[in-house]
């Protein structure tokens, strides 16, 4: 088997991913998974795509992620690792896409508008 490559994206974080046949060992930014994302919620999140498709121990695993915050780029590789699994066997998919991890969420920040103190917020209003 050679070198699965997958891209997943959630508001500003990339993750590209790198799937190949292994032990079970999953890098991100060269280190390991526990370290950087140490939050068990954060884990889980990563680790969802492969629980569900049975896949836990089966493939090495080495992450890029940048931008965004560590939520965002946790969903970043959830989703492409999804991508990959549905790329390893095409069954995958229907177990993935009714828990939504195969739809891209398009949520994005909201630009700041000018002669506002943010997106919505606007600046104290004085009547006299």
């Amino acid at each position: 088997m050679e070198v699965i490559h997958k891209i997943g994206r959630r508001k500003t974080a990339v993750a590209r991913v790198y799937v190949s046949e292994g032990k079970g060992n999953i890098t991100v930014n060269n280190k390991d998974i526990k370290d950087y994302f140490p939050t068990a919620t954060l884990q889980y999140k990563v680790n969802q795509p492969l629980a569900l498709t049975e896949n836990e121990g089966n493939f090495d695993i080495k992450v890029n992620v940048f931008g965004g915050g560590s939520t965002g780029q946790a969903e970043a590789v959830r989703l492409a690792l999804s991508r990959a699994m549905c790329e390893l066997n095409e069954e995958n998919r229907s177990i993935l896409k009714p828990e939504g991890l195969l739809t891209r969420d398009p949520r994005m920040v909201e630009r700041k508008k000018f002669g506002q103190k943010k997106a919505r917020k606007k600046f104290q209003f004085s009547k006299r």
